[in-house]
């Protein structure tokens, strides 16, 4: 029996704000692509709302939200306790772990008694827990996994020099072994880069013929070329994950100190900083406040027109959309050979090694010499975009992963 023409496809996503994180940006694309290729998407999402448009269905899995940012790590009600899930959530986050994969599984599990016929195929995106394992034994099911977490873990831990926040971290890790086990029960997994297949499969034990690479796309009715905006010389942008070590910021702070004494020099981050966490203690150290200005959340209009010098300097991507979206907006880039970045800014950027903040340096140092170059490059990584990174084609490749699961499945 072949595979339908057009499917019933439901999405899985526990947390996928698409204003705060790669994941939620990739369920508002996705979901949007699949439709419009005219596939029926429905989303069962955890908190927060994703966003999506009006015509994609949503279904949100109550929890106890713990990590909402109104009222981060509240007290339940002992009637909320009562929820075998709930206490367990609640547990976790008090003992220092991130439960929510887990429970979010477990929910997702019960939603779908006596729906397993509405769809044909179910796809998660990167929850990884055994509700998910539960529901793959009724109902075709993929995964997403984006990067392997463990390196988030190992980056993380590598920065710390006291055992106890060690311990801490890899406390709140504690999921991925969990991630793992669930892995291997899947027949095909799909990721966004070679580069995060090949890692994925190493750290996951995972053979690499159970990967499907679909490389993401970029929103280019959000992320284009915005004439009749003078760009500020000096001027560079970056959008990556303010205190997160994997996103390499403290690198980039450390080399506009040493731009800033021959070059004039602004850098603007897109996000809010933690009160009194390390970037803004690295800022003070190093004497450059008045140098960085944080934008907070700002619109979509907004983020485009912020747009000058764009520079990436994670030291691991597991594909890299903060370079994708620059590049899409006609923006010269700079970027590190972190993870999968070769793979999206290919030779239409400046590459240089993660975690050296001199050459990262010197690099912005030759661009903001060199406006031909810049304009240069900026003209090749919008043409890079357009090539080869659309969100259409990476729905198509999808449903192609899609119909290897479906067919897997009935053979079962």
């Amino acid at each position: 029996m072949n595979a339908p023409e057009k499917l019933r496809i439901c999405l899985l996503s526990y947390r996928s704000n698409p204003h705060c994180g790669g994941q939620g940006v990739y369920l508002k694309n996705l979901s949007r692509a699949l439709k419009d290729l005219g596939h029926h998407v429905e989303v069962v999402s955890g908190p927060p709302d994703p966003l999506l448009d009006r015509d994609i269905p949503v279904h949100h899995i109550p929890c106890l939200d713990l990590y909402n940012e109104k009222d981060p790590f509240r007290i339940p009600s002992l009637k909320e306790l009562s929820d075998p899930v709930n206490l367990y959530e609640w547990l976790g986050v008090s003992t220092m772990g991130f439960p929510e994969p887990f429970t979010f599984g477990v929910r997702a599990c019960n939603f779908f008694k006596n729906k397993f016929n509405d769809y044909d195929v179910v796809h998660d995106n990167q929850s990884l827990s055994y509700g998910i394992w539960a529901i793959s034994r009724k109902v075709p099911t993929t995964a997403t996994i984006h990067h392997p977490i463990t390196i988030d873990r190992d980056i993380s831990i590598s920065t710390l020099s006291s055992l106890w926040k060690k311990a801490k971290q890899r406390r709140w890790y504690s999921f991925i072994g969990m991630q793992k086990r669930v892995a291997r029960a899947f027949s095909h997994i799909i990721t966004v880069s070679e580069c995060a297949g090949s890692d994925i499969s190493s750290e996951f034990d995972i053979p690499q013929n159970r990967f499907r690479v679909v490389p993401n796309g970029i929103n280019t009715d959000i992320f284009y070329p915005v004439s009749g905006i003078e760009r500020e010389k000096g001027r560079i942008i970056v959008t990556n994950s303010a205190d997160t070590p994997l996103k390499g910021l403290f690198y980039l702070l450390k080399a506009l100190a040493e731009i800033s004494k021959t070059r004039k020099v602004r850098l603007i981050v897109v996000g809010t900083p933690k009160k009194n966490g390390a970037v803004v203690k690295l800022i003070k150290t190093l004497g450059i406040g008045h140098l960085v200005t944080f934008t907070g959340r700002i619109d979509d209009g907004e983020f485009v027109r912020q747009y000058a010098m764009a520079v990436v300097p994670s030291v691991y991507e597991g594909f890299g959309l903060p370079a994708g979206e620059a590049m899409a907006c006609g923006v010269p880039v700079i970027s590190t050979t972190g993870g999968a970045l070769p793979e999206v800014v290919g030779d239409a950027g400046i590459l240089v090694p993660p975690a050296d903040h001199l050459l990262l340096g010197e690099a912005i140092k030759a661009l903001l010499d060199s406006p031909e170059r810049a304009d240069e490059l900026g003209r090749a990584g919008y043409k890079r975009v357009q090539d080869n990174f659309t969100w259409k084609r990476a729905a198509e490749k999808t449903v192609e992963a899609y119909r290897e699961v479906i067919c897997d499945y009935r053979k079962v």
